[in-house]
This record gives structure tokens, C-alpha cells and sequence, in this order.
């Protein structure tokens, strides 16, 4: 059964930044999120969980726009792919290599480890619709592996396109009828079907990165695949992107950070959301900080008071959902997005 990931209106809708990504500010990823005012601000997202990925339906009467730069993608560095279907009105995608209108029935993906911006119109009638899925590239690599650039766009003119929306939005329906594996089944038929679309097209095209741009992904990936080794540093990670260290400190500064900010940073971000998402029965909190990359759970104590303010301990108890009603219960599942 699908939840609400967002619902915002004329009293909320200048709040939408801080609470686009969800409850536990974990959808999607780090980006600039505005609501154009209007006669009438009606903005409704609903998430379905699907293993690794998220299958969301958008709705809208007003304009959106969506931002995300290199410095989001410095600060979060989420690794995702978004597919997105486009049911009525209009999605403008402005990309490094051009920009892209997609029109009700047409398909469109953006990736969040490149620069964009999106566009969301109404139709003549006030509305605005998609229904899109956020899955990891590393998942999406399995169908395609070579890069698609950002905004590819197709016209609602193929068949498998239209099948491949229809039984995503079966299974984002679906009120827990079918069980968890038949649902991963659909998941991954539909995506079979439509990436097997996309490789026999003959616009395919793939996204001409600058090379600097595509070492600074290789550094990304490998830290954070290795962020939970206490002995990672710059050699570790230069030897391994096929690079030297000078040129990795290079690459870093050109994006306004060094090797050791950017790391300890990462470590600090990735156990703040650790803590803000568990209680102690699951994971403790020296657990947290091995699995970050600390030596010893004092030192991450230490460098998290400094930055939050509260240590580790006290922000876990803060960050907990105050005790329901035994009536009342809520299913909730992790985001791939982070």
C-alpha cells in the first residue's frame, strides 16, 4: 500500500524544501524545491516501496520546479536514476547537454549524480501528473550499462513504454494483495521491458562527461563503497580512480573541499540519518560509528557534538517519535534515495 510522501497546499507550500524528501528526510536527494503560488496550490506525492526502489505519483495544479547542482551532489553524492512517466501537462528538463519537453505519454530519465533542472507544468486544465521510480544506478545497470545521458527523452510513440507504466502502476496500487516477492517480480518485468526498449532505439545516445567530471564520480563511488574503512585516504582512493594524489586534491578543490572534509563530513551526515532512523535495541551507537569509519565510538562523540551541537546519545532520543497509541501502528521502509 502506498504512502504519502508529501501533501502541500496554499497554507504549507512555502515549507515544501524542508519537507519534500519525506518525514524522515530520506526520499529522493538534495536539491532547490519550489512551489509557484497560485489561485490553487495542490501538491501530493504517494510512495511505494519496492525493494531497492521507490515508485512515486506526483500530482499537481500548480507549476514546480526542481534544482539540483554540483554542489547538492557534492554534499549528498546519492547515486540514483529516476524514470519518469508523464500522465498529463508538461516536464521541462534543462541538463548539461541541452534541455528536453516531455508532453503527456512520453518518457524521460535524470540521473542525480549530474546536473539538472525540471519544470513542472499543468495542463489547460490545471493539472500535472507523473509517475515516476527512483532506483539505484547500480540496479539500472543491470539493464543498461553504459551512461544514458540526463534528459533522454521519448515520445510517447512505443508500445513497450505503455506497458512498462501500466504494470508499475498495478503494482503502486496494489493494497498489499500481492506479496512482497511478486511485487519485486513486476518491478523488475517492467523494467526488463523498458530498458529493452530504450537499447533499440536508435537515439540512444550516451552522456558526454568531461573528464574531469567523470574522475570526480569514480572518487565519489569509491568513497563511498569504502566510507566504512577507518583506514581510507587519498592514496587509497587515488590508486584506485587511476589518478594521482595531487591531481585528487586538484579535483577536490575545483569543488570546494578537500579529501578530509569532504570524508569526515560524509561519516558525520551518514550516522546523523543512522541515528535519526533507529532505536537502540537495532544498531548501538558505537555499532554506528564503526560502521562509519571511526576508530573508536569516543572520537565520533567527539566530532559529532562538535558539529550538532548535542552528542550522538541525545540527539538518538531527540530524533525518536514520541510513544503512539497501542491502537495505531505504521509500516515504514528505508528510501534507496539518500
Amino acid at each position: 500500500m502506498s504512502e504519502t510522501l508529501f501533501a502541500f497546499d496554499e497554507r504549507n507550500y512555502q515549507q515544501c524544501q524542508d519537507a519534500f524528501r519525506g518525514t524522515n528526510n530520506q526520499e529522493y536527494y538534495l536539491g532547490d524545491y519550489t512551489i509557484e503560488a497560485g489561485s490553487q496550490i495542490d501538491v501530493r506525492a504517494e510512495r511505494k516501496a519496492v525493494g531497492s526502489c521507490s515508485i512515486i505519483q506526483l500530482r499537481s495544479k500548480t507549476r514546480l520546479r526542481f534544482r539540483r547542482t554540483w554542489a547538492h551532489i557534492r554534499e549528498d553524492a546519492t547515486d540514483v536514476v529516476v524514470l519518469w512517466f508523464v500522465k498529463r501537462g508538461t516536464l521541462n528538463v534543462s541538463h548539461q547537454c541541452g534541455t528536453s519537453t516531455a508532453r503527456a505519454g512520453d518518457f524521460v530519465i535524470t540521473k542525480s549524480m549530474s546536473p539538472f533542472a525540471i519544470e513542472c507544468r499543468p495542463d489547460d486544465n490545471a493539472q500535472h501528473e507523473v509517475l515516476h521510480v527512483v532506483l539505484p544506478t547500480l540496479a539500472f545497470r543491470q539493464y543498461i550499462p553504459q551512461e544514458i545521458k540526463a534528459g533522454y527523452t521519448v515520445p510517447a510513440d512505443g508500445r513497450e513504454f505503455l506497458i512498462a507504466e501500466r504494470m508499475l502502476t498495478d503494482v503502486f496500487e496494489d493494497a498489499d494483495e500481492l506479496a512482497d516477492h511478486i511485487q519485486q517480480k513486476l518491478v523488475d518485468a517492467a523494467l526488463y521491458v523498458l530498458t529493452d526498449a530504450i537499447k533499440g532505439r536508435d537515439d540512444l545516445a550516451q552522456e558526454r562527461q568531461s573528464l574531469s567530471e567523470k574522475r570526480l564520480q569514480d572518487v565519489m563511488r569509491f568513497i563511498e563503497k569504502h566510507l566504512s574503512d577507518p583506514k581510507l585516504n587519498a592514496s587509497m582512493v587515488a590508486e584506485a580512480c587511476g589518478i594521482s594524489p595531487r591531481y585528487l586534491s586538484h579535483l577536490l578543490r575545483q569543488n570546494g573541499t578537500s579529501f578530509s572534509t569532504l570524508v569526515w563530513d560524509w561519516r558525520l551526515k551518514t550516522a546523523h540519518k543512522w541515528l535519526s532512523t533507529t532505536a537502540p535495541n537495532e544498531i548501538s551507537i558505537a555499532e554506528v560509528a564503526f560502521r562509519v569509519g571511526f576508530k573508536s565510538p569516543a572520537h565520533f562523540s567527539r566530532l559529532f557534538k562538535r558539529v550538532y551541537e548535542v552528542c550522538p546519545r541525545e540527539y538518538r532520543a531527540q530524533a525518536q517519535p514520541a510513544p503512539t497509541d497501542t491502537k495505531d501502528f505504521f509500516i515504514g521502509s528505508p528510501s534507496a534515495l539518500q
